[in-house]
């Protein structure tokens, strides 16, 4: 596993240097008199310890753009949504989240896979028909090209070689960017932001998806289960396109309280409806359904059912988020007491959860789901 690791980051930071050079020969060839020959033969001409130089700043000016640059974007989502009303809730880089909490700013651990970093705000009191959504989707790509028009003639200067280099490598990257939430997409099923800006314009329920998302993440994290939420968040729509995550997230969100209300038949019912049509839904809301459906296949006794769903790429999902999300936590204590029969490990995950409930990001989640424990090991059937 060791050895793996490190091959994969090895062929990485060289798929990185690679890159680099390629990005700063662009820049360079677009920005100069140099040709693509000419810019080639100065790495002939230069002996190892240089060459080796050049691949360092390389990889180095590509990392700290990245972070730079994805740090800006979701500042560009912030303020441009706090201009249009919206009300600060969480701002995560990477795997952590900063969150105001009794009136202080503090960090905690959360990643969602795929994505660089997220900024989440409340939407402000509006009929969903109402709701401005174009800033908050377009602030990131508006301030990736703010940089890129600050950046862009600093190559006009007499600059050292590596310092044209690392900027040649920073607007590379920040093109990059811009071009890959700029050009309407979608990935695994996630649509970026020029993809979103344009489905809220013309898709009434994806609106409705996305501000009672919002909304709903909102209260969650400030420690309000899903249960004791305003009754009109939550809906199940008669038809949504599958394929759409925003659509997907009502209903799913719909089940998810089925479940905080331990109304465990009607929710069962309704994740499978989802999970049959797990082709057209994105894999990252695939894993979810499949993990609430196997708790509550182990929690109404269809063992062989949750067992099927529980296979090895499963399990690896619950074992890498159970850390930054409580219900993996709910749903291990259910494999152990109901599929391994181990009633003592599944009281010590009960534990571990109680222990660790300051840590969670999602306050009203990991409250909820200590109480669906709690009320599962009291009343094992």
């Amino acid at each position: 596993m060791m050895i793996k690791t490190i091959f994969k980051i090895l062929v990485g930071l060289l798929a990185g240097g690679l890159l680099g050079l390629l990005l700063g020969g662009l820049i360079v060839v677009v920005f100069t008199d140099t040709t693509w020959a000419e810019y080639i033969a100065k790495y002939y001409t230069i002996d190892f310890s240089e060459g080796l130089a050049v691949v360092l700043v390389a990889i180095t000016s590509l990392i700290v753009s990245f972070f730079i640059l994805v740090t800006l974007h979701e500042l560009g989502h912030l303020v441009c949504g706090l201009l249009t009303g919206y009300k600060f809730v969480s701002f995560r880089i990477f795997n952590y989240t900063f969150f105001k909490q009794d009136g202080n700013f503090r960090i905690k651990k959360f990643a969602i896979p795929g994505t660089g970093g997220q900024c989440l705000l409340a939407p402000p009191d509006l009929p969903v028909k109402d709701m401005r959504t174009g800033w908050y989707n377009f602030g990131g790509i508006f301030a990736n090209i703010i940089v890129l028009v600050i950046a862009l003639p600093f190559f006009f200067l007499d600059l050292k070689p590596f310092v044209a280099e690392a900027l040649g490598v920073f607007v590379a990257t920040d093109a990059f960017i811009i071009l890959i939430n700029g050009i309407p997409m979608r990935a695994g099923g996630v649509g970026n932001d020029a993809y979103n800006m344009i489905l809220l314009r013309r898709n009434l329920l994806s609106k409705r998806g996305i501000v009672c998302q919002l909304r709903a993440n909102a209260l969650i994290q400030s420690g309000m289960r899903p249960k004791d939420m305003p009754e009109e968040l939550f809906s199940n729509p008669d038809e949504i396109d599958y394929s759409n995550a925003l659509e997907v997230s009502i209903p799913l969100m719909y089940a998810s309280r089925l479940v905080d209300m331990a109304e465990y038949e009607e929710a069962k019912t309704l994740f499978e409806s989802l999970y049959s049509h797990k082709e057209e839904i994105m894999p990252l809301y695939v894993n979810e359904i499949a993990c609430e459906l196997s708790f509550l296949y182990l929690r109404t006794g269809e063992i062989d059912k949750a067992e099927r769903l529980l296979d090895k790429n499963l399990r690896k999902y619950i074992t890498a988020y159970k850390a930054m999300m409580s219900s993996k936590m709910r749903l291990l204590s259910a494999i152990y007491l109901y599929l391994e029969h181990d009633e003592t490990k599944a009281t010590e995950i009960y534990r571990q959860l109680k222990a660790r409930e300051e840590e969670y990001l999602l306050q009203g989640e990991v409250r909820g789901d200590i109480a669906l424990v709690e009320d599962m090991l009291k009343n094992r059937k």
